[in-house]
């Protein structure tokens, strides 16, 4: 299961981009700071539901190449939810967002902050890709609170797409207003195929 895990995706990059900051921290490279991890994987888990929410379910554009971007991030995972070459963030998605959030984090809270910051936005990632990993294959999670998010994730491409857009932790759809009980919301027709 973990190396079929790792072998997807950008996986195998976050895992050792881990291993990589550990080993600046290790080797006093850099500093770590609990504070800063925390803020970094804080500021996943808020991008995690923004881009899911208002990025990945936005209507299709009128330019032919956003529009495959846009069915290969996620409305082709929404039609086909197993495949799990459709899973997980693609490495020309996730390389320039890093680059981004840690170039972020540099200008407004300077350089010390980067590394610490950028490890907890790692572990974040690493953390989001398994769930969402879990909730797609047929494995049943030993632990209550991992049945329940799996089941949580399932509800947005079985029931509807229009609710439960945290993948890795349900609080922004607290904060959204996207969380609903499963009985509360009427079966939509088009989880599989958004805007179709």
């Amino acid at each position: 299961m973990v190396i079929t895990f790792l072998r997807h995706g950008s996986n195998i990059w976050l895992a050792l981009g881990l291993v990589a900051l550990v080993g600046g921290f290790v080797a006093d490279l850099f500093a770590f700071s609990l504070f800063w991890a925390v803020i970094g994987a804080m500021t996943f888990y808020v991008s995690e539901y923004g881009f899911h929410r208002f990025g990945f379910h936005a209507a299709p554009s009128r330019f032919a190449f956003v529009r495959k971007m846009q069915h290969r991030l996620h409305y082709d995972h929404h039609a086909e939810p197993a495949r799990l070459d459709l899973l997980f963030l693609p490495l020309w998605f996730l390389i320039p967002n890093l680059a981004v959030t840690a170039l972020g984090y540099a200008i407004v809270f300077g350089w010390p902050s980067v590394a610490p910051a950028m490890f907890g936005v790692t572990l974040a990632i690493f953390h989001y890709e398994w769930v969402h990993y879990v909730a797609h294959i047929p494995y049943q999670p030993r632990l209550r609170i991992g049945r329940w998010m799996k089941q949580y994730h399932l509800r947005h491409h079985f029931i509807s797409e229009k609710f439960w857009f945290g993948v890795s932790n349900p609080s922004m759809d607290f904060l959204g207003r996207t969380y609903r009980g499963a009985r509360d919301i009427e079966r939509s027709g088009t989880t599989r195929k958004l805007y179709g």
